[in-house]
């Protein structure tokens, strides 16, 4: 007996279109990745990174012509004109109780919405806008207490607090409901 040996026979035309097609329609696993990512507004408050997902902020600007209010609670820094409109600004440094530092040239305000609410946030310094992974947000810090915890969404690796937005602006005690006695 001769040894032969067997050439195997070439794979179909088809089979391999087939193949070929199955894998290019196999979802990438990193567009699964991607799908889950938070853009976010880093700004600082009293020395510490606080950050906003972006959906919520509609635009940053310098505070100028800030109008204080009588009879609000001290959170309600003032109001300000924004190309016609009347929008309060809240001071949320006072509103989750950290140390004051006085208004400079560099504060700014992040004019927020959502829930039919607009109004501006009082930041220190706006650092810039960042991407995470919301799997990678941990929760709370054992540092952040009472009402600050209350509002967190997590925090990043970097240690940037990340706030929840949705909950802040649903929380009723940001609605002033004050009526002049006359």
């Amino acid at each position: 007996m001769k040894n032969e040996t067997r050439i195997p026979a070439p794979p179909d035309a088809g089979q391999i279109l087939r193949a070929r097609a199955q894998a290019l329609a196999r979802v990438p696993e990193r567009a699964a990745v991607t799908a889950a990512l938070l853009e976010l507004l880093e700004f600082r408050l009293a020395r510490e990174s606080y950050a906003l997902e972006t959906r919520h902020v509609r635009e940053v600007y310098p505070l100028k012509n800030l109008t204080p209010l009588p009879c609000t609670p001290p959170f309600v820094l003032g109001i300000v004109n924004l190309r016609g409109r009347i929008l309060p600004v809240l001071d949320i440094k006072k509103f989750f109780e950290l140390p004051e530092q006085g208004l400079t040239d560099l504060n700014r305000i992040i004019l927020v919405q959502g829930n039919d609410l607009e109004f501006g946030l009082l930041a220190d310094v706006i650092v810039g806008v960042r991407t995470v992974p919301v799997e990678s947000l941990q929760p709370s810090l054992p540092t952040l207490t009472g009402i600050r915890g209350d509002y967190l969404k997590g925090v990043t690796a970097e240690r940037i607090v990340v706030l929840d937005l949705a909950r802040i602006l649903a929380d009723p005690k940001i609605i002033v409901h004050e009526e002049v006695e006359g």
